[in-house]
This record gives C-alpha cells, sequence and structure tokens, in this order.
C-alpha cells in the first residue's frame, strides 16, 4: 500500500508562498547538497506525485522548461516522467506528461493508495492539503523549515484542520540552518 506524504518547504512562521504568487525565494536559505540529496531520495520512493490545479499548472511550466534547457538534471527527468494526478473539480486538461484529473481527493486518494507500493507525495498545494488533513488521508508529513520569517503570503496550515497528535520520526538540521522534520500521525 502506498504511503500518502506531503512535502513542503516553509517559513518558521508556517508559510509555503510569499505575498505574490508563486514567490519560493525562501527556498534558496535552505536549498544545498544535502536538500538536493534529500529530494532525490524521496523522489526515487514515489511512484506519483499529487497537485492541486494550481500548484499543477506551475510544477508543469517550470519542470518541463527545466528539462528543455536542461538545468535541473536528474529531478526534471524525474518530475517529467512520474504519474501525475492533479485534484480539481474546475481544471479541464492535463497535458503534462503521464498526468490524470480527479474530481473528488477524498474518494480518489484512498482508492490510489491502495493500488501501488511507492509513496505518492503532495507538494505545495496548500488548499489540497488542508483538505488532505481534514480527510486524515497524510501518513507523513515532511517539511523543511527556513530561517526566516515572511509574516505575509500563504500559511500552509490553516483553521480548520483537525487536531491531532504527530508522533516525531525524524529531524535534520542543515548546513544551511533549515531543519528538515517527518512527522506522522499518532
Amino acid at each position: 500500500m502506498r504511503k500518502l506524504i506531503m512535502w513542503n518547504v516553509i517559513t518558521l512562521d508556517g508559510y509555503f508562498e510569499g505575498e505574490t504568487h508563486w514567490d519560493l525565494s525562501f527556498h534558496e536559505l535552505v536549498w544545498g547538497q544535502e536538500l538536493e540529496e534529500l529530494s532525490l531520495t524521496q523522489l526515487r520512493s514515489a511512484d506519483m506525485l499529487v497537485f492541486g490545479a494550481t500548484t499543477y499548472k506551475g510544477m508543469a511550466d517550470y519542470w518541463i522548461k527545466a528539462e528543455e534547457e536542461k538545468t535541473e538534471g536528474e529531478i526534471a527527468k524525474f518530475m517529467n516522467g512520474i504519474r501525475k494526478i492533479v485534484c480539481s473539480s474546475t481544471l479541464k486538461t492535463a497535458d503534462w506528461n503521464n498526468s490524470t484529473i480527479v474530481k473528488n481527493a477524498a474518494v480518489e486518494i484512498p482508492k490510489l493508495k491502495e493500488q501501488g507500493s511507492g509513496d505518492m507525495f503532495v507538494f505545495g498545494s496548500g488548499n489540497l492539503s488542508g483538505s488532505l488533513l481534514k480527510a486524515e488521508l497524510f501518513d507523513e508529513i515532511r517539511l523543511c523549515i527556513a530561517p526566516t520569517f515572511l509574516g505575509k503570503g500563504k500559511l500552509l496550515f490553516n483553521q480548520g484542520i483537525p487536531n491531532k497528535k504527530l508522533k516525531l520520526l525524524e529531524s535534520r538540521t542543515l548546513a544551511t540552518g533549515g531543519i528538515f522534520v517527518r512527522y506522522a500521525p499518532e
């Protein structure tokens, strides 16, 4: 059975995106060899990625261009080749390689978890992540916490998520000053 894993880089005050759309400049504070290796290790364990519509569009634009321009190497090849699920009731087409649209994440994600053995990762996708947290579908939450405050932007965890005790599976301080943590619901 697949595990559904949230993976996000967030600021110390909980933002996963800055004030403007796709402002991820704080990622540069934690990106380095350690986080790149960690990202590759995680991707190698995955056989599916799950996105909301907005994150899907941005990721598709970025990773298709990155592979064409050969700027992101192994990660770009992986991102473009892996199976992708887009959870959206409004998106009509999903043209990025190996992409499928599902309308109801709370119904479809449990079915997909039963169908395979590789991990399923949710990157970004704040609204979708909130819905999946409410439905208690995540098996793990993995975060890299950037050592900065933004004060404005999009919070990853909004009001309305369930009260849930988590068990710390791993924590690691990166040379960049970021902290990588893995939690599982108890």
